[in-house]
């Protein structure tokens, strides 16, 4: 009984882990949104890791290619946060968005953790299915 008791605090302990983890991701990405509806490509650039920031190097270039390449992610309305799933060891946060076309898109965010804080690596983006008038 002692060994069930230890399992069950062990669990609960890694899911509240896993459950802060999760918070925080959607936090990031959460921010860069806001970012991005107040057309703020510098505090946007920011939520990016390293890898994006140095691909893209400056925020006018990393704002000019989400405006342009992902108006979904720019301009979203009605977001929703799906599952978090974790593929080869790294999250991916799925997220329901409408673009500003009214037509709705699930956008999957690669999440990276450096120095204790989450970062978004990139995005895959996908019709939402069953979502499109």
């Amino acid at each position: 009984m002692r060994h069930v008791i230890l399992s069950l605090i062990l669990s609960l302990g890694l899911t509240g882990a896993a459950r802060a983890d999760e918070a925080a991701m959607r936090s990031v990405i959460t921010a860069q949104i806001e970012a991005f509806l107040a057309e703020d490509a510098p505090r946007a650039f920011d939520f990016a890791s390293p890898f994006i920031q140095r691909k893209f190097g400056t925020p006018k270039t990393f704002g000019d290619m989400v405006r342009q390449g992902y108006p979904m992610v720019w301009q979203p309305s009605d977001v929703t946060f799906l599952d978090l799933e974790v593929i080869d060891g790294t999250p991916f946060q799925s997220v329901r968005m409408r673009g500003p076309g009214g037509k709705s898109w699930i956008v999957d965010y690669e999440m990276v953790e450096l120095d204790g804080a989450w970062r978004i690596n990139g995005v895959r983006v996908r019709e939402a299915p069953g979502f499109n008038a």
